[in-house]
């Protein structure tokens, strides 16, 4: 009798096996669930901070990955609201196929989450071991379950693990405050009004997902729409409190750093899912200047409640803070972090950031920092190589230096035998970004003082072909604040419609054309512009493939005194997109300067020659 009151002792002290949920497929989000102790948002016990949740998983191959896992509360609380419950959770997007194991290792302890090493193990959790294995995806398009992780590989541009694609970044940067939305619970507002989207209810479509009987359509609709128009990347905040909009926090509330809202961010996931079925990269700016408390020298506050974490420093908030992030949405295909908009943490901070987020994120996301136009220098010369794990930078400036500051960087970044990854995220003046389409709402040039704008055609040129001509990754479009649908209210996606289309022919063009991209590189002097000034643009590949965008039409010499035998002259509409034209040139030598003639029409506008062997 002894002995089977022990062995049942024993059974009950053994870790419940985990519920595995999800499709067993490579690249697909595996997700497990445990059942562990009562715990509540607001409970003595802080189940964010004192606890602490990690799940190895182990390939045949030998390949690990550890996973930190989080407080779910009931498992369903994007549907249900709640606030408490004794579900715990880890998300898991397999690289390889077969068989996987996993062991979970469950701790309490004061701080535990951020201070390893701490707590006692659980063993409602702790030690559960099981097995699954992984078949091939089923799915193809833009989805990126078709395509793999989007890794950093050393180059200027990111890549897909499973297909070996390069990714050109063609987004959205405004609104900031995406995340600033009604249907999103206890999301409030104390500055800028929330968001409904209502204009793109009706690009929700039956089979979108939604939450709490039928809320977060006109949402989910603003992301099929910017599928739709080729968009690849959005862009949010994350926390923004005494900030522009001050309305995006994952806390319960903003003074309580230490405490989650479950609700809130199972609902984020759920439109962050969607997002990365549709193909669109997910890009987390993880604070506002305001949250950064380094510019002032003080700690920033709005109203009694201090704006920002630990002082700018790594601290417990702010681990906790990105622990939480990653724990929920790591798994995420494509996405990078972003240490902050307009950020002015000292270098010293922005490294131990960086560090930390590395050091936590189980599959080394793309870690980027963006920072104002005129602190570049002084921020990312002390950032690149190996001064940091940053692997690129979000670019602001006026929308008539994005070639300029491109190729500045990415030459200075590969001076250091590190390249970075370039995007152009903001483009100036903070103002007018990148304006209305002509004619939207009588749009006609001008903004709300009267005073006239540059307009859509000046960003084709100058944004999207600046940044893609310098080797850069590609842009996310800013949308001022002097205009109607601008950076913080912008619900209606259709107000830049126009630019969608140029980017998407870009994007189009480079793809259907099989630009080698990935092995090109900038090189204005080829065709006499060392000064890199916005008449026009080379990006080639070196006795392969040249290309040449004039932005305002007419025609230039090509240097070709280093290349080897004939090559093929024609030209692409960027206006228009289509098949390929002949100008008036269409062979050219190489062994010296060539000329490419006229393009096939239209002469005062921009187009693209392309010299192919």
């Amino acid at each position: 009798m002894r002995l089977f009151l022990l062995a049942a002792s024993l059974l009950a002290m053994q870790a419940a096996p985990a519920v595995i949920s999800g499709e067993r497929k490579l690249w697909h989000k595996v997700t497990l669930t445990w059942t562990g102790p009562e715990a509540a948002e607001d409970g003595a016990v802080n189940p964010f901070l004192d606890y602490r949740l990690i799940v190895t998983f182990t390939h045949s191959s030998g390949t690990r990955v550890l996973v930190p896992g989080y407080f779910a509360a009931d498992g369903k609380a994007a549907q249900t609201s709640a606030s408490s419950g004794n579900q715990w959770r880890a998300h898991f997007s397999p690289d390889k196929t077969g068989e996987w194991s996993y062991q979970a290792a469950f701790v309490k302890g004061p701080r535990v989450a951020v201070e390893s090493g701490a707590g006692q193990p659980d063993s409602s959790i702790d030690g559960d071991k099981g097995a699954f294995k992984i078949g091939a995806s089923d799915k193809r398009g833009v989805d990126f379950r078709a395509k793999g992780r989007l890794a950093y590989t050393g180059e200027s541009f990111l890549r897909f693990a499973g297909n070996g694609e390069y990714f050109l970044k063609i987004g959205t940067d405004s609104p900031e405050t995406l995340l600033a939305y009604k249907d999103f619970d206890n999301t409030i507002t104390r500055k800028t009004p929330l968001k409904s989207y209502e204009p793109h209810v009706k690009d929700w479509r039956p089979g979108d997902p939604v939450w709490k009987d039928g809320k977060g359509k006109g949402l989910i609709g603003s992301l099929n729409y910017l599928a739709s128009k080729g968009v690849n990347s959005i862009s949010f905040l994350t926390f923004n409190t005494g900030g522009d909009g001050d309305n995006v926090w994952p806390h319960v509330k903003p003074e309580d750093k230490l405490r989650m809202d479950v609700s809130k961010l199972d609902q984020w996931q759920v439109v962050f899912d969607h997002a990365q079925a549709r193909g669109l990269y997910l890009h987390f700016k993880l604070q506002e200047q305001e949250n950064d408390d380094n510019r002032i020298g003080i700690e920033a506050r709005t109203g009694d409640v201090p704006a920002a974490m630990d002082q700018g420093n790594t601290g417990v908030e702010r681990k906790l803070y990105l622990r939480e992030l990653i724990a929920r949405f790591g798994y995420a295909l494509a996405l990078n972090w972003n240490l902050g908009e307009e950020n002015t943490q000292s270098a010293e901070q922005q490294r131990d950031m960086a560090r930390y987020i590395r050091d936590t994120d189980p599959y080394k996301s793309h870690i980027v920092v963006h920072t104002f136009p005129s602190w570049q220098d002084r921020v990312y010369e002390k950032l690149t190589g190996e001064q940091s794990v940053l692997t690129g930078a979000s670019l602001q400036m006026m929308w008539d230096q994005v070639h300029q500051r491109t190729t500045q960087w990415i030459v200075a970044s590969a001076k250091t035998g590190r390249k970075w990854v370039v995007a152009n995220d903001e483009q100036g003046s903070a103002g007018h970004g990148v304006p209305l389409d002509d004619g939207y709402q009588g749009f006609a040039g001008k903004d709300r003082q009267g005073k006239p704008v540059h307009n859509m055609h000046d960003i084709r040129k100058r944004v999207l072909w600046g940044n893609l001509m310098a080797g850069g990754a590609g842009v996310e479009y800013y949308f001022g604040y002097q205009l109607a649908e601008n950076d913080l209210v912008a619900e209606d996606f259709r107000s830049r419609d126009k630019s969608w289309d140029y980017a998407r022919i870009a994007h189009e063009f480079f793809r259907t054309h099989r630009i080698p991209f990935w092995t090109m590189q900038g090189a204005d002097g080829l065709i006499g512009n060392e000064q890199h000034t916005n008449a026009k643009f080379a990006f080639v590949k070196p006795n392969d493939i040249y290309l040449v965008y004039l932005a305002d039409g007419g025609t230039t010499k090509l240097d070709l005194k280093d290349a080897t035998g004939s090559f093929n002259v024609s030209w692409f509409n960027p206006r228009a997109g289509g098949p390929l034209r002949k100008g008036s040139v269409t062979k050219v030598k190489g062994g010296g300067a060539v000329e490419l003639g006229a393009p096939p029409a239209d002469p005062g506008e921009d187009w693209l020659a392309i010299v192919r062997r």
